[in-house]
């Protein structure tokens, strides 16, 4: 039962539940009708420390799709910049159903969800992004038949590749990671993913992406990282997702990005693109697949 829980990452989750959210992810896709009223007079909070496009809409559309009312909080123009954040979110608490935030720092999320006895999502902080993992696994799911495949993942281990390889190792998948030396994913999470699955970090982008079945890649500076921008886009380019490379993976190998993509820095325009882009399909089933968890989470499925 994922009833009254949180969802800060994957780690939490064993994968027969994240299994269970993205089969119900699919399901909701394919009959949206049958769940149009399942959280009729329920409210989501929407917590924003960073600007979003993906996550504030597929969040905010998917729960008036199923009957319910979000509210989007701009940090800034609320008291959390004032008060503690312990006493705001347990206003928070009070007056809605579920949060979700999309903040700087993990520890910001897990003080959010101490605080709250509600259940809370994580939107995305510095070390993990476990709603686009989702999306992610049910879009090789719904393209592939299964998760049984090679991703690999080429340019910074950042919090997209952290949740990106507990997702699919708990799902299957062999994962290979191409990133420059000193920017290797999160120790932690590659260790989770090394229970469960073959996992392994190159520092080339073409021994990762040799006979994958999945390439995937983000931005090379996150939100937070722009003092680094010019270091990054020095290191970087030999990591870039361009044709050259994409022909090193299997010829139906999906094309998968997260975005908002930076057409010449991490991935060609031609790649974006292409045939094998799934990237438009990725960024809907975060809808899909974040109506499920809110679903599942408040014990409506």
């Amino acid at each position: 039962m994922l009833k009254g829980r949180d969802l800060l990452t994957l780690i939490d989750y064993k994968p027969d539940e994240i299994k269970e959210i993205i089969e119900l992810g699919i399901e909701v896709k394919k009959n949206p009708e049958k769940y149009c009223n399942a959280l009729k007079h329920k409210t989501l909070a929407m917590l924003f420390m960073k600007t979003s496009t993906r996550t504030r809409i597929s969040f905010e559309a998917g729960m008036t799709q199923l009957g319910g009312h979000a509210i989007y909080l701009d940090w800034r123009t609320t008291n959390l910049t004032r008060g503690r954040l312990e006493e705001e979110i347990r206003c928070i608490d009070r007056y809605v159903d579920i949060i979700m935030a999309r903040v700087y720092k993990h520890e910001e999320i897990k003080a959010i969800a101490e605080a709250a006895e509600k259940p809370v999502i994580n939107g995305l902080c510095n070390l993990f992004h476990p709603c686009q993992a989702l999306a992610d696994l049910m879009t090789i799911i719904e393209h592939k038949g299964n998760a049984n495949v090679k991703i690999a993942y080429v340019g910074d281990g950042n919090n997209v590749c952290n949740s990106l390889m507990i997702c699919g190792a708990k799902l299957g998948a062999e994962i290979s990671i191409g990133v420059p030396k000193g920017y290797e994913p999160l120790e932690r999470a590659v260790g989770e993913a090394k229970k469960y699955s073959e996992v392994s970090i190159c520092n080339t982008a073409e021994e990762a992406v040799k006979d994958a079945d999945v390439v995937y890649t983000d931005t090379w500076v996150s939100m937070g990282q722009e003092a680094e921008t010019e270091k990054r886009l020095k290191i970087f380019p030999p990591f870039q997702l361009n044709m050259k490379l994409l022909k090193l993976a299997k010829p139906d190998a999906l094309v998968m990005h997260c975005l908002p993509a930076h057409i010449g820095q991490e991935i060609t325009a031609d790649v974006i693109y292409s045939k094998n882009s799934v990237i438009f399909d990725q960024a809907e089933n975060r809808m899909h697949v974040q109506k499920a968890l809110m679903l599942k989470l408040l014990g409506k499925a």
